[in-house]
């Protein structure tokens, strides 16, 4: 039996114009696939990668990363899920700009009752990618209490959630941003110290922050406009951990001048090789359930919009013009 579903999806790569809604029909779920009825739709910049073509995909293709519903029906060979169960995800094809799709499971847990649909699809992809980040992509030595780290774009969905998990992890997070109340925003979930980097060049800051040591760690989704002085941010043996490119690639850079500014890491990571199995997708979402449902870390959902909006949310966060999270409703 055929099920109807309001999708957006892109027929030509481009604009937020491409974005487009068609009616479509979900069948049921294949060997290791679900149907989910959404209630909630994350909005991620991955998004705009693809809608871009920047991260090419084959074309038409609904767009999306990110969603909590409920589940309507489970596959063969799914056990980990039933139909009923509240659930959420970041991950698997995209596609969770609908109100119904059928998607692999191994991506897929269950929601906790105390944790809202909203607040689910909102935190999946940022409180995963935050998790591991400030969990798995670590540098040398890893990471104490008292270090200090710069996180970049630090009033985002995922700077928000990262101001809050490396407080409770003791960190001393230096978190930059583009206007004062942004700085605001990041400073009132943990971050310990603020740069505006419209107003000031965050490089000096960062020196005088540290005592002139430079931080063990850079957490990077901006890419062109920050890249090379977030390099000489770092100390000796630092780790430049890449996760994005907001403003764009970074240029290509000889591998010698690691070596120049102190024996430096770089690293790009993406949160698809981290929750490749269902183990490690489950450990970190209970993890991430775990700081939730403790208060320790909570989300922030600064913008809704009606899923047939998805054009003007776009819009918006180009030009970032978005703070903490934003949601589509279907």
């Amino acid at each position: 039996m055929p099920h109807p579903s309001r999708t957006i999806r892109i027929e030509t790569t481009g604009g937020p114009e491409t974005l487009k809604p068609v009616d479509l029909e979900v069948g049921e779920p294949g060997p290791g696939e679900i149907r989910i009825r959404h209630h909630a739709v994350g909005l991620n910049y991955i998004d705009v990668y693809h809608r871009t073509g920047l991260y090419p995909l084959p074309l038409p293709v609904a767009i999306g990363l990110e969603g909590a519903g409920v589940v309507e029906a489970v596959g063969e060979g799914v056990t980990h899920l039933k139909a009923g169960d509240r659930a959420a995800y970041a991950g698997g094809p995209p596609g969770s700009y609908c109100e119904r799709r059928i998607m692999p499971a191994l991506p897929v847990s269950r929601l906790p009752e105390e944790i809202s649909f909203e607040t689910g699809a909102a935190m999946m992809l940022k409180g995963l990618t935050a998790q591991y980040l400030l969990k798995r992509t670590l540098p040398q030595g890893g990471l104490q209490a008292g270090d200090f780290v710069l996180f970049h774009a630090a009033a985002g969905g995922v700077g928000l959630i990262a101001c809050q998990w490396a407080r409770l992890l003791g960190l001393q997070l230096i978190g930059t941003a583009g206007s004062d109340e942004k700085c605001a925003l990041a400073k009132e979930h943990g971050a310990s110290f603020v740069i505006n980097y419209t107003q000031e060049d965050f490089l000096p800051r960062v020196r005088e922050i540290t005592g002139g040591k430079g931080v063990k760690v850079v957490y990077d989704s901006v890419g062109r406009d920050t890249w090379d002085r977030s390099l000489d941010c770092l100390r000796p043996f630092g780790l430049m951990a890449s996760f994005g490119n907001s403003s764009g690639p970074p240029a290509p850079f000889a591998p010698v001048v690691l070596a120049q500014k102190g024996s430096l890491y770089v690293t790009r990571q993406v949160l698809f090789t981290h929750i490749a199995t269902r183990a490690t997708a489950q450990e970190m979402a209970d993890d991430l359930f775990s700081v939730v449902r403790s208060g320790a870390v909570k989300i922030r959902i600064d913008q809704r919009f009606p899923l047939a909006e998805a054009p003007e949310a776009h819009r918006a966060l180009e030009a970032r013009r978005t703070t903490g999270s934003t949601i589509l409703l279907p």
